[in-house]
This record gives structure tokens, sequence and C-alpha cells, in this order.
């Protein structure tokens, strides 16, 4: 709560002193005379209507009283009060007992506080009057409301200040700028404590201010950015109308002039002059030039352009610094031009019509660029070099010459080398003063079809500076390489018929295709005529394999080799012989492969690692079961061995000619192994006979010269005639090897009476032993092919 100002006392005492009197004359007349009968002599007693025994009025306080004494505000009176103490009068409500003080008897309220009225402008409270012996209400509760009255105690104030606002420059006169408002605490509708006016006390003669709307304003035309951008402005709001005696507060205003594009582009000199030595790399920045304006922001934006540019230079400005930078587009040659002038624009990129009676808004200068010499590298008369040569060429076949030359005005000499090229693995040379290149070692298209390098020039008596060119070389073909037939398994059915193609031959050259294809295939000069195969050129790179009979025997001839000789088409052609593997399958007849020689046909088509896991399972399972079997058979009681020594081995035969499993017997071949043994009585294990056989004999001396022909008839006949072997029509087979044997086994014999389609005169080399079966198996048969 503000303390009015000494000078403002004395009025305030008078205020009060006149309120005091006011409050007397008016509280005084609130007294209103109860409603009674009154009884005169000598008249009946008359019966009036009940009227209220008071009547109240407004009463107000003076607000930031300051006198030595409580405030007095008013005096309440009842008529029932006859001045002899017995009414008291008892105040209730917002400010009872603590601001607002009754006395009881009199009835007189005075203010004990200083009251503020921005705080709160009024209080309601309420008034009784009782009977003080009884306690009983003589006038039922009223309510009355105590004013605060205001008084010129708060300035005016500006709860938005310090402003800061920004204004175009070169704005007209009378433009706004900003409006301020003042607040005053105080009662606007009582005086003029709330009446604010506004002045200016600070900013003048820029700026003015409206007395009453408080709308500040520009007072001067064409203020200047770039002369003055800042400026600060008091503004003062003063109540009582601004009246003497007002109370007044104020604030600052800071204005800042936003920039407009009033302002041209000016190069600082008219004339510029740039040093670029030859040597500058073309697209690399050679120069910067920059042009003033005194805007900001977009309108200080500049673009600049070269206006008399022969393409040699460019220019591109740079966003942030606002620099024009020269750029080089094309390479220098100062012994060509030394120097180039340049007419350099800059335009503001933003223009504001309204100045456009400042502008024009561009300027010009002139650059001069100055061409520096430098001893340059030698140049070679190509960016690049295609040269060829012929593979297997002798060493220092000459394969093309480069040439280069010294730009320079002295045009010095200049010398050639291999750039990173050892000695030992380098295939060209080059000649240090002509520039010829030369192989350096016998190449092969077949493995390195180009070679690309790369040759250095540089000056004799410099070698600092150095010139590169690259050189494609590309390796030609001859024909070097002849053709071959690939790696193919062949196979030939037994049931294929004559002409009937099994394969399809293809060659391979290294060779490209001018000394490739075309290729020929045909059979080798010895085996021109083949009975069995021929060879079909199909014209288009392949040949098929035919056959040229009907049906082929495995078991007879299970491999067939053809040799084959292919030949391309360059100069001089090159040919290449194969010898092609034919295998012999049985098929389905749809052509499937069935079966093959075993060995043969497992080396051809080859197993997988599952297979030969599975395989392998198998042989284990078949063990297992033979082990089991042997076991059993162990465990069982065998009535018919007659002595322990008596065991025999025994042969399962499978696919015979006979009734299957009923034919499947155990036969003692003790006998082929000895001849000796042959006459001792031998039982079959597995049939106990009925009728024994008698033994038969043989001279032990006829046995050493035997013929075997005549023994193997002599044992089919015992066993045809013998009554303990059924079944009757069991074919025994049996393969005397003799003694001391080299060769293999050769058990697998057909019938006597059948033409063996075999191949016997292997017998030749097997030995005395086998000299027998050499002329009985030994004929040629002159149809069998090799």
């Amino acid at each position: 709560m503000r303390v009015p100002s000494p000078g403002i006392c004395p009025v305030l005492v008078c205020l009060c002193f006149v309120q005091r009197g006011y409050a007397a004359t008016h509280h005084t007349s609130i007294k209103v005379t109860r409603n009674q009968t009154k009884h005169l002599e000598g008249e009946t007693e008359v019966h009036h209507r009940p009227k209220r025994g008071w009547v109240w009025n407004q009463f107000f306080v003076l607000e930031e009283h300051i006198g030595p004494e409580p405030q007095y505000v008013g005096k309440l009176h009842s008529n029932s009060d006859k001045g002899d103490g017995s009414v008291k009068y008892i105040l209730t409500g917002e400010g009872a007992g603590t601001i607002f003080l009754i006395d009881d008897t009199t009835g007189d309220i005075h203010a004990t506080k200083s009251l503020d009225r921005e705080q709160k402008n009024q209080y309601v409270l309420h008034a009784q009057a009782i009977d003080r012996r009884t306690n009983k209400p003589l006038e039922p509760e009223s309510e009355f409301i105590i004013k605060v009255q205001d008084i010129n105690d708060n300035a005016p104030e500006f709860p938005d200040g310090p402003y800061i606002v920004t204004v175009p420059e070169m704005s007209d006169i009378g433009t706004s700028v900003i409006q301020v408002t003042a607040t005053d605490g105080d009662d606007p509708t009582y005086g003029n404590s709330a009446r604010v006016v506004y002045s200016i006390l600070q900013g003048q003669p820029y700026f003015s201010v409206d007395p009453k709307t408080g709308v500040i304003r520009t007072a001067l035309p064409n203020m200047d950015r770039e002369a003055r951008e800042h400026y600060s402005v008091v503004i003062q709001a003063k109540d009582m109308a601004g009246q003497v005696g007002g109370l007044s507060g104020s604030t600052i205003i800071n204005v800042t002039l936003s920039d407009v594009n009033d302002n041209p582009p000016r190069f600082p000199q008219k004339h510029y002059q740039l040093y670029v030595p030859e040597s500058a790399q073309v697209g690399s920045a050679v120069g910067k030039i920059k042009a003033n304006d005194a805007d900001t922001g977009l309108n200080a934006d500049i673009r600049y352009s070269i206006i008399n540019g022969d393409g040699v230079f460019s220019i591109a400005t740079d966003k942030e610094t606002r620099e024009g930078i020269l750029l080089l587009r094309k390479a220098l040659n100062y012994e060509k031009k030394k120097l180039y002038t340049l007419n350099i624009e800059g335009v503001n990129t933003h223009l504001d019509f309204r100045f456009s009676e400042f502008g024009p808004f561009k300027d010009t200068t002139m650059l001069k660029v100055i061409v520096g010499d430098v001893d340059e590298a030698p140049v070679f008369s190509m960016p690049f070099y295609d040269m060829d040569v012929y593979e297997n060429a002798k060493i220092g076949t000459v394969v093309g010459m480069v040439t280069a030359q010294d730009p320079d005005s002295t045009n010095s000499l200049v010398r050639y080398f291999m750039e990173n090229s050892s000695p030992e693995e380098k295939p060209f040379d080059i000649d240090a003063h002509t520039g010829v290149i030369k192989t350096a070692k016998v190449l092969d298209r077949e493995e390195i079809p180009w070679y690309n390098i790369t040759v250095a020039a540089s000056e004799t008596d410099n070698i600092l500076d150095t010139g590169y060119v690259s050189i494609g070389i590309k390796v030609l073909d001859v024909n070097d390489n002849p053709p071959h037939i690939a790696d193919e398994d062949i196979v030939v059915c037994e049931n294929s018929r004559a002409g009937q193609v099994i394969h399809t031959l293809t060659a391979i050259d290294k060779d490209n295709s001018s000394n490739g294809p075309r290729f020929y295939f045909s059979l080798q000069d010895s085996q021109s005529v083949n009975p069995n195969f021929t060879i079909r050129n199909n014209e288009d790179n392949t040949a098929s394999i035919l056959t040229r009979r009907r049906r082929f025997n495995r078991v007879a001839q299970d491999l067939y080799y053809v040799p084959v000789v292919v030949a391309d088409s360059g100069i001089p052609p090159l040919s290449s012989t194969s010898t092609l593997t034919i295998r012999v399958c049985s098929c389905e007849r749809d052509g499937r492969v069935r079966t093959c020689h075993a060995e043969a046909f497992l080396s051809s088509a080859g197993l997988s690692t599952g297979a030969l896991i599975a395989i392998l399972l198998c042989v284990i399972i078949l063990l297992a079961i033979v082990v089991l079997f042997i076991t059993l058979r162990r465990g069982k009681k065998e009535p018919l061995i007659i002595a322990e020594e008596d065991v025999r081995e025994n042969v399962v035969t499978y696919d015979d000619e006979g009734g299957g499993e009923e034919d499947t017997e155990a036969f003692d071949i003790s006998a082929l192994r000895n001849p000796s043994a042959a006459e001792e009585l031998k039982y079959r294990r597995d049939v106990r006979p009925d009728v024994m056989g008698s033994p038969r004999h043989q001279d032990l001396s006829s046995i050493d010269t035997i013929d075997v022909q005549e023994f193997l008839k002599q044992k089919l006949a015992e066993a045809d005639r013998d009554p303990s072997v059924p079944p009757y029509d069991s074919l025994q087979t049996y393969a005397y090897e003799g003694q001391r044997s080299e060769a293999g086994s050769i058990s697998s014999l057909d019938s006597l009476g059948t033409q063996s389609d075999q191949d016997y005169t292997y017998l030749d080399d097997w030995g005395p032993e086998f000299k027998k079966l050499a002329e009985l198996y030994g004929e040629k048969d002159p149809e069998r092919t090799t």
C-alpha cells in the first residue's frame, strides 16, 4: 500500500474532517422512533401498525487513513434506546471486532486499521440491538455496507514493458510502431484517479505518441537503417488526466529499423588484376572478387556474372561470404595467350521497386587475368593409344610408337620410359629416344589377351615434370592350339540297332572364333572302316557316333576304343586325336542303362558318399547275418558227420538252371582240389542216402596224367548215376585248376557243347599247365572284332 506524499496529507486531513462531519449529520439522522402506543389523559388507547425501529443508510470510510485516532465511521441508534444504557448494540460480519469496533452503549463505529480499496472496496456487516438485562432483541437484525472510498494512491503501470519492436526503414511519417497501455489501480468511476494520459519523454523528434490511445508512430521520413539502426523511446503515463499532483509511470520501447533494399551493390575498385599460372587445374578456383552492399539478409544477396567471357573462366557466388569465385574452365597456355580481360557484373537478386530511383541495383568492374609461364611436362600427341600385336611374335617385334613434345617455348628433348614396370616381368620395352614400343617376351593370347601399360615422358634435363599416357595393347590370335574332344563317358546298349546315334561329340579350342570353329570330326586313318562304329559330322561343330551293327555282348567285350580325329578351320589347320572309350551296358527297352560291367560301371558312373555308406552298411548287415547263422549251426546237433576231421567245404550255388531252392546243395569240392581224394567215399551232409553206393576207385598212377576235360566228363557221369543225389537234373559245376597255377580262377565255364563267345588267346601266356586248354579254346573266331 502506497503512502501518500507529504503534499497530499493536508488534503486528506481536510477530507477526513469533512467526512466525519458528514457522517455525524447523516448517521444521527438514522435514529428512528420506535412505534409505540401513547396514553393521554382522557383519551382511549389507540393501537397503531408497528414500524421498524431503525433504517440503515450506507456508510463510507476513507482509504489510507493515517490519523492518530481510529477513523469514525458512523453511529447506530434505536428508538428503544432512552439513554439509560439498557440497550446493547452488537456488530457482526466482515471485519467486525478486528477492523471495525462498535461502542455497545452509544453505537459509535470506528475503523481501527488503514484500509486499501484496491484490496477490498466494501465490507458487509450486520447490526442488532438487544436488551442488556434480558438479552432479548429489541430490533430485528439488519444488514448494512461500509464502502471504502478511493483516493489517488496508485500510479499508472505498464505491465508489458519494456517493449522491443521493429519498423521498416524509410517508412512514411505516421507509420504505426506499437501501442502501449498503462493500467491504474485506482477507482475509474470515482474522480480522475484512474484517468491516464501518455506523453513521450525520450525519442523525439523521431517518434510521437497519442496521449489518449498510447499509439507510437514515426515522426520523421526516410529514417535510414544504414545511418542509425536502434532507437530507445521512453513513454510516460500520468493519472489525474495529467493534472498537477497526479501520479505517473514510464516504460522503454526499443525500436529497431528493419532493412529494405535501398542500397545497390558497389565494387570497391573499378579495376582488379589476378595472376594465374598456366599449370592451374581445370575446374579449380583461381581467384575471388566481392561487391559491397550496405543492406543485410536477402537484400544484400548478389549474383555475379562475366559479361564478355569466352568460356575459359566462369564465376560462381558463395552464399555465405557473398563473394564471386572465379573458376578455370579450360586449360591455360602461356605460349598461346598471356592475358585475359574480364568484365564482371554484380546484381542484387531481390529488388524493391519502391526504391528504384536509388538504382540501378548493380555494378561492374574489370578483372585482368595474367597467365604465368611455368615449366610444363611433355604432352603426348594423343590422350590414349590403341595397339595390337600377334601372339607368339618374336622378342623385339615392333608394336607401335608414341610421341610427346615439350609445350614450353624452349622445346626441350623428351625421354620416354615405362611406368612401374620391373625388368623381370615387363612384356614390352620402349626406346627412350624414339618412343618405339617392342615386345620383351613371347606373348600368349590364351593367357593374357590384353595389356594396359603406362608410358611416361619427361624432359631430358628436368625429370621432375613428367607427362603420362595410357596404352592398350591387344594380343592377336594365331592358330596355335589344336582342338580336342571333351572327356565324356559313352555307353552303347547291348540291344542297340545299326545306325543308332549313341553320343554327340563336342570340341574345345582355346583359340578364338577365327581359328577355332568350324570343327571337322573323322575316324583315324587306321580305323577309317570300323565294323562297329562310325562318325557323322553334324555341320554345327558337333559330330554323332553311330553304331554299324546290331546288338553288342558285354560278356564277350565290354569296352571298345575308337580313335577320333578333330580338326579346326584355322590357317594352317590343327588337329588332335582322342581315343573314345565306349562301354557296353545292358539297357531297358526305352534306352535306360540297367547295368554295366561292375568294375567299369562303378568307375564310369561313380558312387556318391551316401551310396558308398549304404553299400557298406549292407555288407556289415550281411556279415552279421552270416556270423549269426554260423553260430546257430554250431549250436545244433549234426549226427551226419562221422568224424571230427571230416569237415567239408560247402559251395552254395544260386541262379542254377535247376529247380530253384530245392536244387541248392552242398558239394564236397576237395576232390577237385586234390584228385587223389576223389576215390574216397563221400556222403552228402544234407540227405542221408537210402542205398549206399559202391566205392569208386581209380588208379593213382593215372591221376597225374589225367585229362581235365575227361575228368570233368567222368565226374558229371558219376553224379548223374548216383542214386543218392536228388534232384537228378541238378547241374554240378567243377573247376579243376590243377596244381601250381599262376592264373586266377576260370571256374565259370559254359556247357561243353556250347560255343563260347570269349577270347581265350590269353591262355597261351599262362604257362604249361594251361597248354591243353589253350589248344582246345584258343581258336580265334574270324567274326570277332577287337
